[in-house]
Parts: structure tokens; sequence; C-alpha cells
């Protein structure tokens, strides 16, 4: 699966959020600074001609909605992390997130019981 640059993806945080939407209800969704309407309207344009997003059309207005769902992405999105950064290894992920974000050693504690009750 693609990744998505940051434009792209913000897009379509919007739109797995709203699941429906018009440009203008995108820009609006937006936090400053926003692009220009007509830029926004390509990124749209441009993540419907590569399978991202549908629409429906409403005369010459046309509400877009997600394709991809969030789900994929984010799986797709991780593994590339994995493989990216630790080798495709979960051992050195785990690793990185206990040694180097300090994380609290209750919740440490309760992601081995999870990983526990996975097995």
């Amino acid at each position: 699966m693609k990744k998505l640059n940051e434009k792209e993806e913000q897009v379509m945080q919007i739109l797995w959020r709203m699941e429906q939407a018009f440009v203008k209800d995108i820009l609006d969704s937006m936090e400053e600074p926003k692009p220009p309407i007509t830029t926004l309207s390509s990124i749209v344009r441009k993540l419907e001609s590569e399978g991202w997003v549908g629409y429906e059309s409403f005369g010459k207005t046309y509400r877009y909605y997600p394709l991809v769902r969030r789900e994929e992405y984010v799986k797709a999105s991780f593994q590339r992390l994995m493989l990216d950064y630790f080798e495709g290894s979960p051992r050195q992920l785990l690793s990185f997130f206990v040694e180097e974000q300090h994380s609290d050693p209750e919740e440490l504690a309760r992601l081995l019981d999870e990983i526990k009750r996975k097995r």
C-alpha cells in the first residue's frame, strides 16, 4: 500500500472521521493554515484517481468517501515502520518502546498481561 504524504493523510483522517464529506467540509475541518480550496480539490481528486476515495455526484458537486479503511492503512503503516526502523523485529520495537519512551511500569505490566492472554 502506498504511503500517503502529510496533506493526503490529513484529508484521509478527516474522511475516515466524517465518513463522507464535500471538499468544503474537509476544508472546514482542517487546522490553520488551511490550503487554498483549489489545492485541496487537487489532493482529493488525486486520492480519488489512486483509489483511496470514491464519490457521489450531485450535479457539479461531489461528496467524497473513503474506499480504503483506516485500519488497513494503519496496519500497512505499522508494518512499514517495523521494517524501516526495527528490521521487522517485534522484539526491537518493544525494546525501543520500553527503553526509549520511559513508559509507565504499570502500563507496561498491563500490556504484558494482554500479551500473555493473547497466547
